[in-house]
């Protein structure tokens, strides 16, 4: 892969440059994925570097490698996300997500099974047409998963004033 031609600064000196990737639309993707694992001074350690989150070394060792292995961004509603959580960023592990798929592959989501299907609370409630906070309210208040899922909702009487 070839370093992204568009440098805004061609005067910059060369001592300077290491990879000449820095304009490149992957890199603010491989920076971002290299702080949250290595940097202890970034907020987001803990939750990614300070629980074990590492990145393969194939992409530790070379920008270049990593922009070889992984696609490019095919918009701007994706981000960079891995697909099990609890493993490091490597070669099939990653890939471009919506905001929707990101928030359903948080590990602090609830997984509920039902009928041989897992989902969050969230992609339940999608599906079945009840809010989320009555799917949270009636499992906290000890329903089983089935009956959480299949009991319709009480219909409210309008009150006459």
């Amino acid at each position: 892969m070839q370093p992204h031609n568009n440098t805004p600064n061609p005067k910059r000196s060369k001592s300077h440059t290491t990879h000449g990737f820095a304009y490149h639309p992957l890199y603010q993707t491989y920076q971002s994925m290299m702080h949250r694992c290595y940097n202890p001074k970034r907020a987001v350690y803990p939750l990614y570097g300070g629980r074990g989150i590492t990145v393969c070394e194939r992409w530790r060792e070379s920008i270049q490698n990593f922009m070889e292995d992984v696609e490019p961004r095919p918009g701007p509603e994706y981000s960079f996300d891995r697909i099990d959580n609890n493993k490091p960023y490597e070669p099939g592990n990653v890939r471009w997500a919506t905001q929707i798929q990101q928030c359903n592959n948080q590990r602090t989501n609830r997984l509920l099974t039902f009928q041989d299907k897992t989902m969050t609370v969230t992609e339940w409630s999608r599906i079945i047409g009840i809010d989320c906070y009555t799917l949270f309210a009636r499992l906290s208040a000890g329903w089983s998963v089935e009956r959480a899922l299949t009991q319709p909702l009480r219909k409210t009487r309008k009150r006459s004033t």
